[in-house]
Formats: structure tokens, C-alpha cells, sequence
């Protein structure tokens, strides 16, 4: 099964598409976050590691397709302006816009569906483009650039089973977003505390 997968793989990363369709993933991605573009990185960085990919030229579309697809889904968001300002996920993005500005695009990238949310609340407040053009490309240009190089020391340190290699960068992925959800979960209990306490009542009794 595992030498089935391997061939597979290997036939992918070989051929002259594979770049046109990790550009493409990446577009993708930025308005329909369900497509494993991130997954398509990492495991072109982890065949970089053997000469069947160009690890530069992974990171560039890569980090391309990411760029383009993150001003799609501000054009989507600009569009449909209001009708989208009141959902949940779109909330959150506006509060963290109002609160550390573009630099939440760049945080947003690497928070499951937070980077869509982002986008979209961008272009529906309509943040200046200009702006957002500035920090999504540091956003853009460093998600490819992680996804990369995760694939690539995956690949490494198992030179001869890429298989293996694979597990290992998509772990490290998976473990990098479970800190990051983690530590967002705890700021944002801590503040409903905090907010709590500010709320109870003074007893001025005394």
C-alpha cells in the first residue's frame, strides 16, 4: 500500500504540472479554505529533499498563488459588503482588524479558517488596498516559505522514506497550529474573565 503511495506520489511530483497546480491550490485556498494547498507544500518541500522538486521554485508559486487568492477573496468580501459583516468568524476578524490592524493578516494565516475570515472582513470594511496589499504579501510570502521548509527538513531527516518524511512535516504543521489555537483559546478565556470581574458589582456598603 505504502510503495503504491510512494509511486503515486512520486509520479506527481514529477511531472511539468506539478507547479501550475500548486500555484492553482494556492489561489484556491485563499477564498475556499478546504483545498490542501497547504498539504500540497509540504509534501513538494519533501521531495525537494531527492531532486524531484525545486524547493525555490515550490516556496515562489506557492507563495504566488497565496497572494492572488488572498486579493480574490478581499474583491469577494468588497463586493458583498454588509451581508457578510454580521457572521460569526467575520466578527472576530473585524475585532482583530480594529485591534492590531493589517498585521492580523499576516497572524490570520496560519489560524484554520481564520485567514479566509480575515480577507473577506477586509475587503467587506473595505480596508485600504494598498495596505492589505503590503501585509499579505509578508503573510503570503511566509506561509510558503514555512510550508516549504517543513516539507523540505521532513524530507530530510527521513532521506529514504518520504513517506515518513511527509508524517513528520504535516505533524509539525498540525502541532504548530495546535500551540497557536491553543494560546488563542487561553488569551480569550483570560479576557472573558477579566471582563467578568470589570462587570460585578461594587459593594459600596461599607
Amino acid at each position: 500500500m505504502s510503495h503504491a503511495i510512494l509511486d503515486l506520489l512520486q509520479q506527481v511530483m514529477s511531472s511539468p504540472w506539478l507547479y501550475v497546480a500548486l500555484f492553482a491550490l494556492a489561489v484556491l485556498d485563499g477564498f475556499f479554505p478546504i483545498v490542501p494547498a497547504e498539504t500540497s507544500v509540504i509534501t513538494a518541500g519533501v521531495f525537494a529533499v531527492s531532486g524531484q522538486t525545486n524547493l525555490a521554485l515550490v516556496i515562489l508559486v506557492a507563495g504566488l498563488g497565496a497572494f492572488v487568492g488572498d486579493h480574490i477573496s478581499y474583491l469577494i468580501g468588497r463586493k458583498l459588503g454588509g451581508r457578510l459583516r454580521e457572521r460569526k468568524a467575520l466578527v472576530w476578524a473585524r475585532n482583530a482588524l480594529a485591534e492590531r490592524g493589517g498585521l492580523v493578516l499576516v497572524v490570520a494565516r496560519y489560524i484554520p479558517g481564520g485567514r479566509t475570515a480575515t480577507t473577506l472582513t477586509m475587503g467587506a470594511v473595505r480596508h485600504p488596498l494598498r495596505s492589505f496589499t503590503f501585509f499579505d504579501a509578508i503573510a503570503a510570502s511566509s506561509w510558503a516559505v514555512y510550508s516549504g521548509l517543513i516539507g523540505y527538513f521532513g524530507g530530510m531527516a527521513f532521506e529514504n522514506d518520504p513517506i515518513k518524511g511527509l508524517l513528520l512535516g504535516l505533524g509539525i504543521a498540525l502541532s504548530i497550529t495546535a500551540v497557536v489555537e491553543g494560546v488563542r483559546f487561553i488569551r480569550k478565556k483570560r479576557a472573558a474573565t477579566q471582563t467578568s470581574a470589570e462587570r460585578l458589582p461594587v459593594d459600596t456598603s461599607v
